[in-house]
């Protein structure tokens, strides 16, 4: 007695030991081409028929043999996509009747545990992440205990001993983490000859079904169950309908961006001053007016006579281009290049010159966003000249963004040269 004791504690004590040995979660990667958890055990139930005969001989099976009811219950933890470790419990009773069909012979399982190996061979997933097939074999080996009776007679009762389980079956995934399980299990006794004696040749089978429910959070997919390549092209749908629905409403603002930056640079009451800085909009045609758009209320007296301009001119608007600047991405003029600009204006005024401003960028950033800031800075220094009393048709502003570079735009110095507001005096 105290030997059976020790092989049912061995059994049990082997069951937890594969628990613990495997009770770290699986980490795998999925979701959004991130990580991911998997479900990595699952419980499950079965029934169905225990019979001494199997597919390997032993007879045919009888129909009364269909009265020889099995069911238990297994434990398992999925170690790879391909190879899991399951704990098993069966129990039910084989009845068969003897060589001269007139006694029936009932062996009871009075219960038996065991720790099989099960290998997919297969995962058959349909464009889906949950596999809805999945083949499988097992195999391992077990510890039960039994009774027979042969009639009215009792052969032996409670004779452990140990048994090696084999199977091939089926799963079928009906929901994510639901699978049913189809499948037929050879097992071989390996105990005492009167055990061995009991069974027709040593084996009896048990065909079953069950359902097996997979354990932890119910987003999560099953590990067996799961198809890399399955989810691979459904989150690749997915990103690619996110990309070509950012890249819609890219060009859409784009254009948006472009209709109010046409918009803005346009002078609608030609009166010089583009409509970004015409704080009275609607001059009527031919009214001077100041940078901001409005009309001069005194007018300063218009120099007729052509006047050469000399070097000393040319100076002056030179001084003006070596102090021009403007806040960092803006065209907001820094207050130290006031003083060289107004030189520039008096000498417009006095000498009713005129004045081309043509704006200059880098290549860093975008094209239309360069054209559209070397076009606000040139505005925005013809603004300045006007308010100074400048007559704001003799001065031109243009924007040419990074396209007329005059060093190279490689390194830190030729950028610096490439942004810069160009004057013409004629």
């Amino acid at each position: 007695m105290n030997i059976k004791f020790t092989k049912s504690t061995m059994l049990i004590a082997l069951l937890g030991l594969s628990s613990q040995l495997f009770a770290q979660e699986t980490p795998t990667t999925s979701g959004r081409f991130g990580k991911q958890s998997l479900r990595t055990w699952s419980i499950g139930a079965h029934g169905g028929i225990l019979s001494q005969n199997t597919f390997l001989g032993g007879g045919s099976v009888k129909a009364d043999e269909f009265k020889s009811i099995g069911y238990g219950a297994f434990i398992k933890k999925q170690i790879l996509p391909a190879l899991g470790l399951q704990a098993d419990f069966l129990r039910g009773e084989i009845k068969t009747l003897n060589a001269t069909s007139t006694i029936e012979q009932k062996n009871s399982i009075n219960w038996s545990g065991s720790l099989t190996a099960v290998l997919n061979i297969a995962n058959f997933s349909l464009n889906t992440e949950n596999a809805v097939l999945i083949p499988y074999v097992k195999a391992g080996a077990g510890y039960m205990s039994s009774d027979s009776q042969v009639g009215n007679t009792q052969v032996f009762s409670d004779r452990e001993g140990w048994y090696i389980p084999t199977g091939v079956g089926f799963k079928f995934g009906v929901a994510k983490g639901i699978n049913i399980d189809l499948g037929y299990d050879i097992n071989f006794i390996k105990s005492s000859p009167t055990v061995k004696g009991a069974y027709n040749e040593s084996r009896f089978s048990y065909a079953h079904a069950g359902l097996e429910f997979a354990l932890g959070n119910k987003e999560n997919s099953q590990l067996q169950n799961y198809s890399a390549i399955a989810d691979l092209r459904k989150q690749s749908a997915e990103e690619s309908a996110e990309l070509r629905k950012a890249l819609s409403t890219a060009e859409e603002n784009a254009a948006n961006d472009r209709a109010q930056y046409a918009k803005d640079l346009g002078d609608d009451d030609s009166d010089g001053v583009a409509n970004k800085f015409d704080k009275c909009p609607g001059s009527v045609s031919g009214t001077v007016v100041d940078g901001a758009g409005c009309p001069i209320k005194v007018q300063r007296e218009v120099i007729k006579e052509t006047t050469v301009v000399t070097e000393a001119d040319r100076k002056v608007v030179r001084d003006a281009i070596s102090n021009l600047e403007f806040d960092l991405g803006k065209s907001t003029i820094r207050a130290k290049s006031y003083a060289t600009l107004n030189r520039v204006a008096n000498l417009l005024v006095e000498k009713n010159f005129s004045l081309k401003l043509a704006g200059h960028t880098d290549n860093t950033g975008g094209r239309e966003l360069n054209l559209r800031l070397s076009k606000d800075r040139a505005e925005s220094v013809k603004a300045y000249l006007v308010s100074q009393g400048v007559n704001a048709s003799r001065v031109e502003a243009t924007g040419y963004g990074p396209d007329q570079p005059i060093a190279t735009n490689k390194t830190a110095a030729g950028r610096q040269e490439n942004r810069r507001v160009e004057f013409t005096l004629y």
